[in-house]
């Protein structure tokens, strides 16, 4: 094997400008964005800013849309009769307000939502929230309705609020997995509620599962059976009839007509029979709601905790739901204009005696699957309900209260998502963790107790996560010049006398006394699972710090490092600091670090700096370093090294020209093989 007599190390220079007064700011913020954005919008885009619709309606293709809206309009309208009307008695209202819920929110979102799939109106979940947060008022008072009402009002405000603040994003620090935990247990509590009207008898209003048991078997001496056998049979209908309509394509239609089909059948049996022992919804006023300004704002306060906890439904499912149906469809969504069009819905609601309102999972789902294109379906189910309210209230007198309960329960049936807690079990034992506590304190606690312990694991692992964050020590790959971490990567190998450490996580004041403590475990304890190179020294000389994963550093971060930086030279360590971004390299410019360290210590790519630390390593012959050199000395003792490393430590140069081959012998160690030579000889 020859050599040459002479190598050069090629170091790409560093040339980001690291000036201390450079101007330049460190990032372009949110807000500047957002007014760089404003400043280029045109009255068009205000329009649709404003008035989302106006995007569909001049764009309409009425050949292509109508015949499908139509459809979809008429098939939801029709789901979502019986529906609210089961979900305004699950929220302790008369049924008449939930016809009223699915009226003028309706015609509202229409305007200003974005979304044009999502079927908003009123829902188990949230119906149950309020009848929990009124547990505690007579249901059969005016004060109960009027704070339903004004719930409305607040959380159309509140979600008008961070739409226009833009504060979406403070939701997705709770995890998918405590909002399936939260919406199993709350399944379960949704659908023992329902049970005083299969049994026949009163049960206690709770939103926790150990009193709603107990008094369902305290009651038990009073069980009737007619209304169980008449609620049991429409719940085993619905369940057929949604079954079949998720598996067969031509039934599709049965998915969304099993509510109609229980209330039209409840409401036959009871008019030809007259059954004494079936409870009926009774008289339900006939024609519009009237406008009235939302009472009771004394109470408010007491409201306030509920406002934010629906306000976080919406978020979480209804603008989840919304993004999901718009990515299908193909066309952009905005996170926070469609909560502002939720907002707007509710408040205008609230004046129309309705109580809060939010997009629907299961007829958001049957409204896109009927075809759906524009929210022209949305104004289609709010022509029915408004028909509905004129002219077929005197019809539900007779519709039994069984019904309406098994509408509920073949609703919540769905939200029990068992399978997403098998899956974390298998995934990740950690969000396992959070579905279990979540789902187990909601059932045992109550609503508001669960979401809080839920929420609170929830932020806590984010903190931990964020205050502890992965840090790795990186080898060099045999036969190239790309370094991975040496635990994933068994047959990295690392340089005597040279550390090198990636921070896969932004540096600040929450993680700095972390980072350095691992990094001073690195220095005395490095993981010797891997096979080492260089020559042998007795000591560390040299970390570099692989910081490109590293998108932020605050000054805690950069007082850290500096306090490291002086650690390190009280015992002749270098610090050398490989691939920073943009915005962290004028942060640590700016505090003076990069001429504490030197810019000479600044390196493009991690290679180049393993290059000069192994050139100081071989010439330095005492602790002062020296700056580093264009060229390699032309000892004869580093030659003799550069001999025996020569078949893994390659330059770009030499593996880009074919050399490789040549240079490795055909006796040498296949362990010390570049990777993709040893897989050629298989």
């Amino acid at each position: 094997m020859t050599t040459p007599t002479n190598r050069t190390v090629k170091v790409i220079p560093f040339q980001h400008s690291y000036a201390a007064g450079d101007a330049t700011p460190a990032a372009t913020s949110s807000l500047s964005r957002w007014r760089e954005k404003v400043q280029r919008m045109k009255v068009i885009d205000w329009i649709e800013a404003f008035l989302p619709c106006s995007r569909w309606i001049r764009t309409y293709d009425w050949r292509q849309y109508l015949q499908p809206d139509m459809v979809s309009g008429i098939t939801v309208g029709i789901m979502l009769v019986p529906q609210s009307m089961s979900y305004a008695k699950l929220a302790g209202l008369q049924p008449i307000y939930g016809l009223y819920t699915g009226l003028v929110p309706i015609f509202v979102y229409a305007i200003f939502g974005s979304s044009r799939q999502l079927a908003v109106g009123p829902v188990a979940l949230v119906s149950l929230l309020v009848s929990n947060v009124l547990g505690n008022v007579d249901s059969s008072g005016e004060l109960y309705t009027e704070l339903a009402i004004l719930l409305s009002l607040m959380v159309g405000i509140l979600e008008c609020t961070m739409g226009l603040l833009r504060l979406g994003w403070l939701i997705r620090f709770i995890s998918h997995s405590v909002i399936s935990g939260f919406t199993t247990a709350s399944a379960v509590v949704i659908a023992l509620s329902q049970a005083k009207y299969f049994l026949g008898y009163s049960v206690v209003r709770s939103s926790e599962i150990i009193p709603l048991v107990k008094s369902i078997i305290s009651g038990a001496d009073k069980f009737s059976w007619p209304p169980f056998v008449m609620g049991s049979t429409f719940l085993a209908i619905m369940l057929s009839m949604k079954h079949l309509g998720k598996t067969r394509k031509n039934l599709r239609f049965l998915r969304a007509a099993g509510p109609l089909t229980a209330v039209v059948l409840g409401t036959t049996f009871v008019k030809i029979f007259h059954p004494s022992s079936i409870s009926l919804v009774g008289d339900i006023p006939q024609g519009l709601p009237s406008f009235s300004i939302p009472k009771e704002f004394g109470l408010a306060k007491s409201l306030i905790p509920t406002t934010f906890l629906i306000t976080g439904v919406a978020i979480l499912e209804s603008v989840g739901i919304a993004k999901a149906l718009a990515a299908k469809n193909g066309y952009e969504l905005d996170s926070n204009q469609e909560l502002f069009g939720l907002g707007v819905a509710n408040i205008f609601g609230s004046f129309f005696s309705a109580y809060p309102a939010t997009g629907s999972f299961s007829r958001s789902a049957v409204n896109n699957e009927s075809g759906a294109k524009t929210g022209l379906s949305g104004i289609v189910m709010g022509i029915i309900i408004w028909c509905t309210l004129l002219f077929m209230t005197p019809l539900f007198e007779y519709i039994p209260e069984c019904a309406l309960a098994a509408i509920v329960i073949s609703a919540v049936i769905g939200l029990v998502d068992y399978e997403e807690a098998m899956f974390l079990w298998r995934v990740d034992k950690k969000d396992f963790f959070l579905w279990t506590v979540t789902c187990a304190t909601t059932l045992f606690f109550g609503v508001e107790i669960g979401v809080l312990v839920g929420v609170g694991f929830s932020l806590a692992f984010v903190i931990h996560e964020s205050a502890n964050p992965h840090i790795a020590v990186l080898g060099r790959l045999p036969g190239t010049t790309v370094y991975r971490n040496i635990q994933q990567y068994p047959e990295a190998y690392t340089y005597n006398g040279i550390v090198i450490v990636r921070i896969d996580a932004p540096f600040y004041f929450a993680n700095t006394s972390f980072i350095k403590d691992r990094l001073r475990e690195y220095e005395t304890a490095v993981d010797q699972s891997g096979s080492r190179r260089g020559p042998e020294v007795e000591r560390i000389r040299f970390v570099i710090l692989e910081m490109a994963p590293v998108t932020y550093a605050d000054s805690s971060a950069v007082q850290a490092l500096k306090e490291l930086y002086q650690e390190y030279k009280s015992r002749s360590i270098q610090i050398a600091i490989a691939n920073p971004n943009r915005d962290v390299f004028l942060t640590l410019a700016k505090s003076g670090f990069i001429d504490l360290v030197g810019k000479e210590w600044c390196f493009v790519r991690v290679h180049d700096a393993v290059q000069v630390c192994l050139q100081h390593v071989q010439t330095s012959t005492s602790s002062n370093l020296k700056a580093p050199q264009a060229t390699l000395h032309n000892s004869s003792s580093y030659l003799d090294i550069l001999k025996e490393r020569r078949k893994a430590d390659l330059t770009v140069d030499e593996m880009e020209s074919g050399e490789r081959e040549r240079l490795i012998s055909k006796d040498a160690d296949p362990l010390t093989n570049p990777l993709l030579l040893r897989k050629s000889h298989k």
